[in-house]
């Protein structure tokens, strides 16, 4: 344990910088990435001032702090823009294509068949046999209209 109270607090501040940016590649969130950008600034101070410990404390905190804050409030500005909204939303893909009534949609919910799946449909009234619209989804369910 004697190696690492003879740790400079810069390397400390660094490794933890470091360890958050890798642990933002494994969770999902775009939220460490912040408190890593925290840890190497501190670690930039702690080079600067090493004997200033608590007071490196206190900077990461505060600069975690603004850091969320300032990603946040950009993201928001900036929103991500997808290439394609649909993309693994197979439900919606399918809107404007034309199914057939496997079972009856009694009550507006029943089930069609679009190329070699069936799915879980409401909408319109249909019986088996007829032909609908997919407009839509909900989820795994395939909003429906009359053609």
């Amino acid at each position: 344990m004697e190696w690492f109270q003879n740790l400079d607090p810069f390397w400390v501040w660094l490794a933890l910088g470091l360890f958050l940016a890798a642990a933002e590649i494994l969770v999902p969130g775009f939220f460490l990435m912040w408190l890593a950008g925290a840890a190497l600034l501190t670690g930039v101070v702690a080079f600067i001032f090493p004997e200033q410990v608590p007071l490196q404390i206190v900077l990461f905190a505060l600069l975690s702090i603004v850091m969320v804050f300032a990603g946040r409030n950009y993201f928001r500005r900036n929103p991500i823009e997808e290439v394609d909204p649909k993309m693994n939303r197979r439900g919606m893909r399918l809107a404007g294509e034309i199914a057939t009534v496997v079972v009856p949609l009694d009550g507006g919910v029943g089930k069609v068949k679009h190329g070699d799946s069936e799915w879980l449909a409401k909408g319109c009234e249909a019986a088996v046999g007829e032909r609908v619209r997919i407009s839509g989804s909900d989820g795994a369910v395939l909003i429906v209209e009359p053609l």
